[in-house]
C-alpha cells in the first residue's frame, strides 16, 4: 500500500486512565476508518450484535470493557442514568448480573464473550454483600484490563507455536516454500491485535525460519469479511496475497499443483480462527470453514489448523452438536455495502467526510434465505489445534486431549 493515512488496524481503543472505549466501526472497512463511542452495557451490546465489531476474542474484550465504562459512569463520576441501587449492595448485585445476562445474548455462538462474562458474574457473586460497589468495579477494571492484555501477548504466542508446527510439517526450516489459505477475519481486527489464524500467518512472513510465499483470503460470504477485512489487513503489512471467492478454493488447490508457480506455490495449510472449540475437538466458526476442512480431507498434502486461544474452548459442551448455531437477517445476503465507484474514474468516490458507502441489492427481491454465520468443523477433519500453550494434534486413538491443556 503506498500510503497508509487514515488507515489502522486498532480495533479497539480503550482509555486506561479516563476509562473511555471506542471501537472501529469494521461495518465501513476498508474505505472509511471511524470510531464509535461506547459508553453503555447497550451500547455495547449493539455494536456487537451489529458486527460493527467482531471477532471472537475482540467481542469478548468489548463485552468486558463495556461493563467497566458503564460501572466507571455510575460508580465513580456519580452519574448513574442505569438506575443502579448503589445504596443497597445486594440489589446492585442483582442489577449488574441481568445487564450482563443481557450482553451475553447479543452473540450466542462465539464463547469468548460468555466465558469472560461469566466470570465477571462470579466476581460479582464473589462480593459478599457487605462489600461495596466501588471494591466490585475495581476487581471487574483489573480483570478486563489484564483480559487485554493476556490476550495479546497469547497471540504472539499462537503465531510462533503456529510457525514451528508447519515448519515441522515440512520437514524442518526453510525446507519448502509454500502457500496458505485462510477465511473470515481472524487478524488484529478481530483480536487485541496480531491475531490467530492471521497471526500466524503474521509470524511465518515475518520470521526468517519460514518460507511463506503468497496467502489466499476467502471473501467470506455473505458478510465478505475476507475481503474487506483481512484483504485490508494483509495490504496493510505488504504481505503477498489473492483474494479468492469462497467457491473458488477447490480449483485454486488442483491449479497451483498444475502451475508450480514459484511466486505462488501450493497449498500446504488452511488456516482457520474459532468462536467455540467443544471438549471433542468440534470447531464452530465463520461459515465456509467446514467445507474448507473437506477440501483439505482430499489432498493429504494440505493440513487444517484451528487457531484460537484457550478462552475460545467450552469444555462444558461435549460435542458440535450442542453449539447454538447464530442466524444472520437474509439482507446481509441479499444486499451489500461497500463504496460507490465514480463512473468516470472507476475508483471509490469520496466526499470531503471520506468515501461514499452505499448498499445494493444483488438478491432476487422475495427470495427466501438462509444465513448461518457459522458452521461446525468435525473434530476427525482437523489436523491440530494451536493455542497459546501448545499445538494440540490427536492421539493414537485419532482424539484430541483438549481437558489436558487445563
Amino acid at each position: 500500500m503506498s500510503s497508509q493515512a487514515g488507515k489502522t488496524l486498532q480495533a479497539i481503543k480503550f482509555d486506561r486512565e479516563q476509562v473511555t472505549l471506542q471501537i472501529l466501526d469494521q461495518l465501513l472497512l476498508p474505505y472509511n476508518s471511524q470510531y464509535i463511542d461506547v459508553s453503555t452495557i447497550s451500547t455495547g451490546y449493539d455494536v456487537i450484535k451489529s458486527m460493527q465489531v467482531r471477532g471472537a476474542p475482540a467481542i469478548a474484550i468489548v463485552g468486558c470493557f463495556s461493563i467497566i465504562v458503564e460501572l466507571h459512569t455510575a460508580i465513580v463520576a456519580k452519574q448513574n442514568d442505569f438506575q443502579y441501587t448503589l445504596n443497597d449492595f445486594a440489589v446492585f448485585k442483582t442489577q449488574l448480573v441481568a445487564r450482563i445476562h443481557y450482553l451475553i445474548s447479543s452473540r450466542p455462538t462465539a464463547v469468548n464473550l460468555s466465558n469472560a462474562c461469566n466470570e465477571i458474574i462470579a466476581l460479582v457473586e464473589s462480593h459478599s454483600n457487605s462489600s461495596s460497589a466501588a471494591a466490585l468495579y475495581a476487581a471487574i477494571y483489573s480483570y478486563g484490563v489484564q483480559l487485554y492484555d493476556d490476550d495479546l501477548a497469547n497471540n504472539f504466542r499462537i503465531g510462533a507455536n503456529g510457525v514451528a508446527y508447519m515448519n515441522q510439517i515440512l520437514g524442518g526450516e526453510n525446507a519448502t516454500p509454500y502457500s496458505i489459505m485462510t477465511v473470515c477475519n481472524t487478524g488484529a481486527l478481530a483480536t487485541s491485535g496480531h491475531g490467530t489464524a492471521l497471526g500466524i500467518i503474521r509470524s511465518a512472513w515475518r520470521s526468517p525460519s519460514s518460507d511463506l510465499k503468497h496467502v489466499f483470503p476467502l471473501e467470506t460470504r455473505p458478510y465478505n469479511q475476507g475481503a474487506r477485512l483481512t484483504a485490508y489487513e494483509l495490504v496493510y503489512e505488504n504481505i503477498a496475497a489473492t483474494l479468492i471467492t469462497d467457491s473458488m478454493a477447490s480449483y485454486l488447490i488442483h491449479t497451483l499443483k498444475q502451475q508450480q508457480d514459484a511466486a505462488k506455490p501450493p497449498i500446504r495449510f488452511i488456516i482457520v480462527g474459532a468462536d467455540r472449540i467443544v471438549r471433542n475437538g468440534d470447531t464452530a466458526n465463520k461459515i465456509g470453514t467446514f467445507q474448507l476442512a473437506t477440501i483439505a480431507e482430499h489432498n493429504p498434502d494440505i493440513r487444517f489448523i484451528v487457531a484460537a486461544p484457550k478462552t475460545t474452548i467450552d469444555l462444558k459442551m461435549a460435542s458440535g452438536a450442542e453449539i447454538v448455531i447464530e442466524q444472520r437477517p437474509g439482507a446481509e445476503l441479499t444486499q451489500v455495502t461497500g463504496g460507490v465507484i465514480d463512473p468516470v474514474t472507476s475508483s471509490v468516490r469520496v466526499l470531503e467526510t471520506g468515501a461514499e458507502i452505499g448498499k445494493v441489492g444483488v438478491g432476487a427481491p422475495g427470495i427466501s434465505v438462509w444465513n448461518p454465520a457459522f458452521d461446525v468443523t468435525p473434530y476427525q477433519l482437523i489436523d491440530a489445534i494451536v493455542t497459546e500453550d501448545k499445538v494440540v494434534v490427536k492421539g493414537p486413538d485419532g482424539k484430541f486431549d483438549l481437558v489436558g491443556l487445563f
